[in-house]
């Protein structure tokens, strides 16, 4: 895994400034590729590369990678999974065509992406299971081919402007280029507010863009054609119908999984998985342990106190499995004496981001190059609370014939005084309830009245969220599989994964996410609802993995990575918050008032004003601040 960055177009000013830019660019993200660095070029086309070694260490894996004749340049952020069983088939000649076997040069997974690209052209990507962002440009059509992994794993930024392209890993690579507008998007903001991130294809920078998952981009500077596609569905297999009984079904899933997780034990650096003890990380452990012949090492971050300690559920796995298990301690200090590091890692703004940070740095200081982790399993087999809270409205269609429903809802809403209650109001005020048309509102951070009060320009928050519910349509018999779509394409690809990638790089260490094999995707979300969720969140997936995981796991509260926020934002972090609170209420696009009248109700306990609420708005400042961004 490494990182890119690269200039294309026409309109480079002979090079002058390209050169500088591409330089700056590939330094700005020397953290995500320690190994080595690269820098490639021609009259129209700048790559830059650098690499964090994890298959064959050796320097014919450098990038940007060149093919054997010298016509196409190749620069790529990931893993191909199944790299050795596509260099099998592409040494081979291709039956019925003209396809002649092609002879590797090195045993990368690079040039087989390349070999494939000569051999399928565009259509590669379709071959492809792996997590990767990658370009090829070709020397003699001036041409760059650009491909996304098909669950958004690996990040891609771009800016397309004047004919020009830019793109990089990272969007403070893009900044430091100097080749683009550092203008803050006043409807992200909008957004990110509401939802603690900026969805793709938007980020919170005016002008650039992320490109959204199993998509691709095709330029050609010679006649400026820019086309984005895509190349893979997911939403499609939401509608399939797996005619298996509810044995066949967990059987294929337990096949799916243990195959994804095997795939992704080859490296040739030392590797390991995070461990919190829960259903999801325990399982990857315990598949690891049974395709693998080495000793699997594991790490768990714990805690002094044992409210936000999970520290004895994983030691209940390691002692099954017989792993090398790491435990490594921290205390409120430790994780505030790196806060600090964590946020300057921030690429995007994310309030969730350090938590990633602290537990990606442990493992690294461990020797660790390359973990696993438990990411996805909520999201397929319905492990979250907004999976009960949709089958819950799904049966209160009776509160659409109530005359006069929002009324009830504002005094619920007054007479609870929490957030809850808030949204239950505005649930009410819909003009059809059910779990999808409420779904934007279960996700949002602030009401609508704090919302509003916030910011100076009012923008449609969810339009976003809105469009996702609409073209994801399933049948009746797969309305989970529905909750899944909305899942991955907001809160799994946009923060979670975003958070993952840039906190785990941040600190070079890669991160693989069996989960999210697309082939246990694809048959996940074919499974009805009767068989995921009859009675309990994540039945199916404990049913899958039969007598694999003891039942202290399978039937222990769920706690999620939680820290004492609260208490430190009033405490530990109040000059830091307070600063950045002052700081961003002074901002042109933000109501002074409302901003500081937020800091103030948290201070002085409002229920409706929780941590995540100020933090998000701290972060956000602190993120601005930092790259000296327009507003």
């Amino acid at each position: 895994m490494c990182g890119i960055a690269g200039i294309v177009g026409l309109n480079l000013n002979n090079g002058i400034k390209a050169d500088s830019a591409i330089q700056k660019m590939t330094d700005d993200i020397a953290h995500r590729g320690p190994n080595s660095q690269g820098i490639w070029h021609d009259d129209n086309c700048y790559l830059g590369h650098r690499r964090l070694s994890i298959i064959d260490l050796s320097e014919a894996g450098n990038q940007p990678f060149v093919s054997q004749d010298g016509r196409y340049i190749m620069v790529y952020n990931g893993e191909l999974y199944n790299y050795k069983d596509l260099k099998f088939s592409l040494q081979r000649s291709e039956f019925g065509t003209s396809q002649l076997p092609y002879f590797f040069k090195t045993n990368t997974d690079t040039e087989v992406i390349l070999a494939s690209y000569l051999r399928w052209g565009k259509e590669c990507v379709n071959y492809f299971n792996g997590m990767f962002a990658f370009a090829i440009w070709d020397t003699k059509e001036q041409q760059l081919f650009i491909a996304r992994d098909r669950m958004g794993i690996k990040p891609l930024y771009y800016q397309f402007k004047n004919n020009t392209l830019l793109f990089a890993s990272e969007i403070r690579a893009l900044l430091k280029s100097d080749l683009i507008e550092k203008k803050l998007n006043q409807k992200s903001v909008a957004e990110y507010i509401q939802y603690t991130t900026v969805h793709a294809p938007n980020t919170i920078l005016q002008d650039v863009n992320m490109l959204l998952p199993a998509h691709t981009i095709e330029f050609n500077t010679q006649t400026n054609a820019f086309n984005i596609s895509s190349y893979w569905n997911i939403a499609k297999f939401a509608k399939s119908k797996e005619e298996l009984t509810y044995k066949e079904t967990t059987e294929k899933v337990n096949e799916l999984l243990t195959q994804a997780v095997e795939r992704r034990l080859v490296a040739d650096v030392p590797f390991g998985t995070f461990l919190s003890g829960g259903i999801d990380s325990s399982a990857i452990v315990g598949l690891m342990s049974k395709v693998s012949t080495d000793k699997i090492q594991t790490f768990n971050i714990s805690f002094d106190e044992s409210e936000f300690s999970e520290a004895k559920y994983a030691q209940v796995i390691a002692k099954k499995f017989n792993t090398q298990h790491h435990e490594i301690k921290l205390s409120p200090d430790d994780f505030l004496k790196q806060l600090p590091e964590a946020l300057n890692a921030i690429d995007h703004p994310s309030g969730d981001g350090p938590n990633s940070y602290i537990v990606s740095k442990a493992t690294k200081n461990a020797g660790i190059t390359m973990a696993l982790s438990g990411l996805g399993g909520d999201e397929l087999f319905a492990g979250y609370d907004i999976f009960k809270r949709f089958i819950e409205l799904e049966k209160k269609a009776w509160l659409n014939a109530i005359p006069a429903k929002s009324i009830a809802g504002k005094l619920l809403a007054a007479k609870k005084k929490s957030i809850q209650g808030d949204k239950t109001s505005e649930i009410l005020n819909l003009d059809t309830i059910n779990g999808f048309t409420a779904y934007p509102t279960n996700r949002k951070l602030f009401n609508q009245s704090d919302y509003k009060s916030l910011l100076k320009k009012q923008y449609n928050d969810s339009a976003f969220i809105q469009q996702i519910i609409k073209n994801c349509e399933t049948d009746k018999t797969h309305k989970l599989s529905r909750v899944s779509l909305f899942e991955i394409k907001t809160y799994m690809q946009n923060i979670l994964l975003r958070d993952a990638d840039q906190m785990s790089m941040a600190v070079a260490l890669e991160v693989r996410v069996p989960f999210l094999d697309y082939k246990l995707v694809e048959f996940a979300l074919s499974i009805k609802d009767d068989y995921k969720y009859p009675h309990t969140s994540k039945k199916l997936l404990v049913d899958a993995l039969g007598d694999l995981l003891p039942s202290e796991i399978v039937n222990r509260p769920k706690m999620g990575f939680v820290l004492p926020w609260k208490n430190w934002l009033k405490d530990d972090l109040k000059e830091f918050c307070e600063e950045n609170i002052a700081q961003l209420s002074k901002l042109s696009f933000v109501n002074r008032d409302a901003v500081l009248l937020v800091w103030n109700r948290f201070l002085n306990n409002d229920p409706k004003i929780t941590w995540s609420r100020v933090w998000h708005l701290v972060v956000l400042n602190n993120w601005i601040k930092t790259n000296h961004i327009e507003c």
